[in-house]
Formats: C-alpha cells, sequence, structure tokens
C-alpha cells in the first residue's frame, strides 16, 4: 500500500534530541532544545570543538523538471547510506519556506525513507528563524520610513528606496503596493512592494554570517536606498542593526535534528537558489564538518545556480573546499529535457533520452572541468525505468571518465545509497580535485556575469539593457566591482528562456537589472521575468492541509 510522505514520518520511532546530539559528538552543555526532537546548538562549539574538519560533500543536480529529480531525498539518502557502512556522518540542509509548502512545490524534508523528522515542524514553523528574519526585515523598513517621516536627516529619495517589506508567503497581491495613505501623520506615500522571505537580503546575510558580530556587521551594511544626491544609505546610518542583530541572535543557531535512521542533520537558513544564493548557512556546514568525518549538503535547484553559487560565492567567502560533488539525475526527467510530456515518461524511449542526456553531460562537465572536483552522477531509479535507459546514462557518463551509481533511497532509505556511499568515500580516498573558481573576483561585474553565461551556461554571452548598464556603473564607481555575482536566473534552463530545455546552445543571456546586496557582500543580476515574490497556483497545496482534533496534520508532503 503507498504511503505518504507525511504517513512513513508520522510511523517512525524519533530519538530524543539528545542522543543524536550525542551521535553528532556534540555535548548536552551546547545544546537548546526546541522539545523533544528538535534543538538550537549554541554556535561557541564551532570554537571550543578541537575536532578535525570532515570531508565535505556537495549534492546537486541536473536542470529540474515536473518530473522531479530528488535531490534532497538523495542528499538524506546517502548520508544514512555512509552510516550504514559505518561512517560517521552528518548531514547540512535548508529550511523549507512556507511559500512553497503551501504553494505548488509542497515542503523540503526530503521524501519517502529518506527524510528529516520531525517532518511537519520543519516544514512549518520550526524553531522561529524564518520568523525572526522576517521581523528584521520590517523593523528596517519601519525605522527607514520613520527616518523619512521624522524630517529626513539622511536626505533619502523616497524613489530611490531600495529596501522592500518582506512575507514568507506567495502572495503575488503584494509584489507591488502604495503605503503611507491616509493623511500627514500616517507616513510618507510611496511605492513599496514585498518579498518572500527567502528572497529578502536578512536571509542571506545571515546564512553568509560566521558569527553574531559578522551578522551585525553585515546588517550594518545594507544599503535601503540612496540620497537625493545618489549617495547610498546603510542600515548603520538608520541605527538599526543593534536591534535587528538582537532578533537575530537565536536564529543564527543552527537546529539539530535528524533523518528517519537517525542521521545528525544540520537544517538552517534557507535561500532559493534561483533569487538567492540557494545554500544552507556557513555555521551550519561548518558545524556538520566540525562534527562528522563526511558532511553531505545540498545546494538549491540546477548545478547551474545552486552549485555555481555554492561554489563561486560561499565557498569562497567561508574558506570551504568541497571533496567531491554528487550529480542527482532521473532517467524521466532527461526524457522531459528531450522533448516527452511528462504523461509519456513510462515507456522506454532511448531517443528521447540521447536528446536529453546533453542536460545532465554539461552538468557533470562544469563540475570536472570548470571546477575542477570528482563528481558522480546518481540516478535516482523509478520502476518504469528500464536497464536499456540505465546502460544508456552510464555509458555516456563513462565517457566523461564519471561514474554511475543507482540509487533507491526514496523507497529503501539509507540501504539504497550504499552504493553511492562507496562511491563517495571511494572519490574522497582517491580522487583529489583542484578546487578552482569559475571567475575571479579581480575585473569587472561585466566579465563576471559572462564568464558564468559562457562557462557554466553555455551561452554565447550577455547582454546587458540600458537600465542594468547604468547600475553596473554606479556599483563600479561606489566600489563593488570586486564582488561575486548572483544570478537570478530561471531553474528551468541554462539560459534565460525556460523553454530551452536540455543543453541549448547559440543564446545570450539578457541582464535586464543589476543590484548590491552589500551585507551578503555579493552583486545580484536580474534576467528573465524572476520575481521575489512567487504567487500561489490555480490549486494551492494549503487546500490539501488540515489537522484533526488530536493535532495531528494530514495533507503536508
Amino acid at each position: 500500500m503507498y504511503k505518504s510522505d507525511i504517513e512513513i514520518a508520522q510511523e517512525c520511532v524519533v530519538q530524543p534530541i539528545t542522543e543524536i546530539a550525542k551521535a553528532a559528538n556534540v555535548d548536552e552543555k551546547y545544546i537548546e532544545q526546541y522539545g523533544k526532537y528538535k534543538a538550537k546548538i549554541d554556535t561557541a562549539l564551532l570554537n571550543d570543538s578541537d575536532r578535525e574538519n570532515g570531508k565535505l560533500i556537495l549534492v546537486t543536480a541536473i536542470t529540474p523538471t515536473p518530473a522531479g529529480e530528488g535531490k534532497t531525498t538523495t542528499t538524506i539518502g546517502l548520508a544514512d547510506g555512509l552510516k550504514k557502512i559505518g561512517k560517521n556522518v552528518t548531514v547540512a540542509l535548508r529550511e523549507p519556506s512556507l511559500g512553497p509548502v503551501f504553494g505548488v512545490k509542497g515542503g523540503a524534508a526530503g521524501g519517502g525513507y529518506a527524510q528529516v523528522v520531525p517532518m511537519e515542524d520543519i516544514n512549518l514553523h520550526f524553531t522561529g528563524d524564518f520568523h525572526a528574519i522576517g521581523a528584521a526585515n520590517n523593523l528596517l523598513a519601519a525605522m527607514l520610513d520613520n527616518h523619512i517621516q521624522q524630517g529626513n536627516a539622511l536626505g533619502i529619495d523616497v524613489k530611490k528606496i531600495t529596501w522592500k517589506r518582506c512575507v514568507d508567503m506567495n502572495d503575488r497581491q503584494l509584489r507591488n503596493v502604495i503605503d503611507g495613505l491616509g493623511g500627514r501623520m500616517q507616513g510618507v506615500p510611496r511605492e513599496d512592494g514585498f518579498d518572500i522571505t527567502v528572497a529578502s537580503e536578512i536571509m542571506a546575510v545571515l546564512c553568509l554570517s560566521n558569527s553574531i558580530t559578522d551578522l551585525k556587521e553585515r546588517l550594518s551594511r545594507i544599503i535601503v536606498g540612496y540620497t537625493y544626491d545618489d549617495k547610498p544609505v546603510t542600515c548603520g546610518e538608520l541605527k538599526a542593526a543593534g536591534a535587528m542583530t538582537a532578533l537575530l541572535k537565536d536564529a543564527i543557531k543552527p537546529n539539530l535534528v535528524q533523518t528517519l535512521e537517525g542521521t545528525p542533520a544540520f537544517v538552517h537558513g534557507g535561500p532559493f537558489a534561483n533569487i538567492a544564493h540557494g545554500c544552507n548557512s556557513v555555521m551550519a556546514t561548518k558545524l556538520a564538518l566540525k562534527m562528522g568525518d563526511y558532511a553531505i549538503t545540498e545546494a538549491g535547484f540546477g548545478a547551474d545556480l545552486g552549485a555555481e553559487k555554492f561554489l563561486d560565492i560561499k565557498c569562497r567567502m567561508a574558506g570551504l573546499t568541497p571533496d567531491a560533488v554528487v550529480v542527482v539525475a532521473t532517467v524521466r526527467a532527461l526524457k522531459m529535457h528531450g522533448g516527452l510530456a511528462k504523461t509519456e515518461l513510462g515507456s522506454e524511449d532511448l531517443a528521447a533520452l540521447e536528446k536529453g542526456i546533453p542536460n545532465l553531460l554539461r552538468h557533470v562537465a562544469n563540475i570536472k572541468n570548470v571546477y575542477k572536483l570528482p563528481c558522480v552522477v546518481a540516478v535516482n531509479r523509478f520502476p518504469t525505468d528500464t536497464d536499456k535507459e540505465i546502460e544508456f546514462i552510464i555509458a555516456k557518463c563513462r565517457e566523461l571518465g564519471v561514474n554511475t551509481v543507482l540509487s533507491t533511497v526514496w523507497a529503501d532509505g539509507g540501504n539504497g545509497g550504499i552504493e553511492l556511499a562507496k562511491e563517495v568515500v571511494r572519490l574522497c580516498d582517491e580522487e583529489k580535485g583542484d578546487f578552482t573558481f569559475a571567475y575571479e573576483l579581480e575585473g569587472s561585474i561585466e566579465e563576471k556575469i559572462e564568464a558564468i553565461v559562457k562557462k557554466v551556461y553555455g551561452g554565447d554571452g550577455i547582454n546587458i539593457l540600458p537600465a542594468a548598464k547604468k547600475e553596473i556603473d554606479k556599483l563600479t564607481a561606489l566600489g563593488f566591482a570586486n564582488c561575486p555575482v548572483c544570478m537570478a536566473k530561471t531553474q528551468y534552463s541554462f539560459s534565460d528562456d525556460p523553454t530551452k530545455l536540455g543543453a541549448p546552445e547559440g543564446f545570450t543571456v539578457t541582464i535586464k537589472n543589476v543590484k548590491v546586496s552589500a551585507g551578503a557582500g555579493f552583486i545580484v543580476v536580474l534576467t528573465g521575468d524572476i520575481m521575489t515574490m512567487p504567487g500561489l497556483p490555480k490549486v494551492p497545496a494549503a487546500e490539501k492541509i488540515d489537522v484533526d482534533e488530536n493535532g495531528k496534520i494530514t495533507g503536508l508532503f
């Protein structure tokens, strides 16, 4: 009988979080319990522990399709597989956003028998991190508008305000608003808008901070707008950073939970990868590295987004070097890249697979040849996949010098990840990478964007619109040219056109706008029709979620 993810999770015998902490080599004095099965970990542990760092394994994927790839599920199953073969392992993941949970995508705690639990808590309020981030974001917005109301000593031009309010929900109605109406005492009327919380710069700042002091300094550097003579106005000038840090003092501490099989999991932070940098917090990753001999982490969407940002932004800022990379693929998704509709994926089609497999091969080639890291392809096997289709993928990857391993972690948990675990251990032991960034920080903003488009996306170049060129010139004059770039791009294609599936060639990427996230420390490059506030679908997932008189939740997936 088929069981839903939530039914599987609710049947699991969850261990007390104190036992999971022991398995993660975390002394009880560093544990702040949130009930029986969740805890925050005191960040002092990072400085106090004398354990050597373990191996860092990044899990990424092909370009996503509606057929699904199972990247988070594979990440969790790989960790459980490593535990099965006797390795001391931890996993580091992002927290889910309420927007997708109630929208079309559902939760983000893995699936089947490869999940982190308690999945209901993780997918809903968890330990309140996102609420704290939203409160800090909106405190800054309130102090900005209050400063203008109370005389505007800094000379802020209300037409040049770049800071938005946020809410962790898909609410298209709030994308563009006019506020401050109702008379002189009700604020200054102006155009405003909301981002989803995971797109807030506060989220990126929290996830890239190394300490509370670093967090406060980064918050101070956030640019909220510009004066009448085009000088940037910062959070520090509004004297908001101290209060914002106070709101975030607990949110910065990584959360500890567990997989269905009792593997320690640090779940912390959750920026989207198509509009932000798509990685869990630096502090969670560093804790996972310090507490385990193998630390498994994942980055959002395909390797052109999450992995590129993990490697070019997060690793650069945090001084991290991955030991191996897993690229997740499915036969079904590759056939969609080959032109098949979702309804046609159940039967063998080697012709469609041949058309779609260049997508996988480009991602793999990027990891091996651009970033120069050891790599393995994990094929999430479905019952409809045929041996011929699997053999085709294995042969094509072998031509690139990369092994392919079948994964059945959704159905079999850690047992379905043992072969993948063995290959990851082999990569870490036998193949040494020569980690290289896709671009260096020196050089112009345009050169960095073009390097990503040509080297990673496989495009011919970039087309910068006049508004974006004006912003690039302004940010260069302000001294931000040496920042890394964070591409805001569709997740459905290597290009900026979501209809160009597979591995398109001969395209250029249009740069519509550019802005600085000075606190996070990167330049955000906006392409295509990317929106920082998603909307709900015609039939939201929220319609199926319910809770009974005993508090048991149903319909969450």
